[in-house]
C-alpha cells in the first residue's frame, strides 16, 4: 500500500482524499475524504479573473487540508485544478497561494486530462466489460468520456452548473426564458461533445459529481446525505425528470430545506439537474449509475502509479 493525498479543486468545490492505494490489486482504502464549497469560479465567466474573496475561501480550505495530510503522513500529494483556474487571467495568484500552503504546485489540467482522471476513478471498481459513457458535471464544465477499461474518446464542454447559473439565472424559481436559455446552451454543448464522443454508443451511463449525487439522494428520498446509499445507485430517467421538475418549481428556501442538499449547491443544482436530464434524453438512457468515485479517485490512482513505476 502507498499512502497518497489527492486534491481536486474545481469551479464550485475543493475536495481532499487521503488513501492507501495498491495498484496491484486495484484496492483504494479511504482514510479521509472531505469536500468544501469555495466557489472559486465566482464571476470568472463574466470577468475572466478569480475574485479575491474566492481565492481566500480556497486558501482557507487548503490550510485545513494541509493539516489533514500532515496528520495522516501521506507520502505524496497531487493537487489538480480544473475549469475555473484554467480560464482565469490571474491564475498565477492561485498557483502561488497553493504552493505556499501545501508545498506542491497545482496542476492546471486540460479538459482531456480531467476526463481521463474521471473515467479511471469512476470505472476502476466496476465489474463487466461493457462500454461506458462517464459524464462528470462540474461547476464550470462537463466531461464526457467513453470507453471500456481505458478511455476511447473524451471531450470537455463549458456547461458546468455554476457557469450556466451565473450566465442565465436571475429569478427564483428560474423563469421559463432563463430555463430555455440554459437548455439552449446545453444542447449546443452536447452537439459539440458529440463531434468527438459517440454519446449514444455506450451500454451504461455513469454520472459523477455533486449535481448527480444530489439528484440521486433526492430521488432515493434520503433523510440525510448518505454516500453509501448513493454510490452505485441506479436512478431511472423518470426519477431524474421528476426531481428536475421539482427543483425547477422550488424557491431557494425550498431547495435549501431538502435533506440531502449541501448549502453550497442550493443556487446551482437546477442547472446541474438540467444537464443530467438533457444528457439522458440525448442518448436515450433509461437510467444513470451514480458513482461517488470520480476525478478525485483517478488523481489518487495516478499518484500511486507514479510511486510504483
Amino acid at each position: 500500500m502507498t499512502r497518497v493525498a489527492a486534491v481536486d479543486c474545481g469551479t464550485n468545490s475543493i475536495r481532499l482524499l487521503v488513501a492507501d492505494a495498491d495498484p496491484a490489486t486495484g484496492e483504494l482504502v479511504d482514510l479521509d475524504r472531505r469536500m468544501t464549497i469555495v466557489r472559486l469560479g465566482q464571476g470568472v465567466d463574466r470577468t475572466g479573473r478569480l475574485a479575491p474573496e474566492a481565492l481566500e475561501r480556497t486558501f482557507a480550505a487548503c490550510r485545513e487540508y494541509a493539516d489533514v495530510i500532515k496528520e495522516h503522513g501521506a507520502q505524496k500529494v497531487r493537487f489538480v485544478a480544473t475549469s475555473a483556474s484554467r480560464d482565469a487571467e490571474n491564475r498565477e495568484d492561485f498557483v502561488r497561494g497553493v504552493l505556499d500552503i501545501l508545498g506542491v504546485e497545482p496542476e492546471v489540467i486540460t479538459g482531456d486530462q480531467e476526463a481521463e482522471f474521471s473515467f479511471t476513478g469512476a470505472t476502476k471498481e466496476l465489474a463487466g466489460d461493457e462500454e461506458r459513457l462517464v459524464v462528470d458535471i462540474g461547476g464550470g464544465s462537463t466531461e464526457f468520456v467513453i470507453g471500456r477499461h481505458t478511455v476511447e474518446a473524451a471531450r470537455s464542454v463549458d456547461i458546468g452548473c455554476v457557469r450556466l447559473t451565473e450566465r442565465h439565472v436571475r429569478s427564483d424559481p428560474p423563469a421559463a426564458d432563463e430555463v430555455a436559455a440554459i437548455r439552449t446552451d446545453i444542447e449546443a454543448a452536447l452537439d459539440l461533445a458529440e463531434l468527438t464522443v459517440p454519446l449514444s454508443g455506450a451500454g451504461t451511463l455513469v454520472g459523477l459529481a455533486g449535481s448527480v449525487t444530489t439528484v440521486a439522494g433526492i430521488a432515493l428520498g434520503l433523510d440525510a446525505y448518505d454516500s453509501t446509499a448513493i454510490h452505485h445507485a441506479r436512478i431511472s430517467y423518470e426519477k431524474v425528470a421528476e426531481v428536475t421538475r421539482r427543483l425547477l418549481e422550488s424557491t431557494h428556501d425550498e431547495r435549501a430545506a431538502i435533506p440531502v442538499m449541501h448549502p453550497g449547491r442550493v443556487d446551482v443544482i437546477v442547472a446541474g439537474a438540467l444537464v443530467l436530464l438533457a444528457v439522458m434524453e440525448r442518448i436515450g438512457a433509461g437510467e444513470v449509475v451514480v458513482s461517488e468515485h470520480d476525478i478525485l479517485d483517478g488523481i489518487a490512482w495516478s499518484v500511486a502509479a507514479e510511486r510504483t513505476s
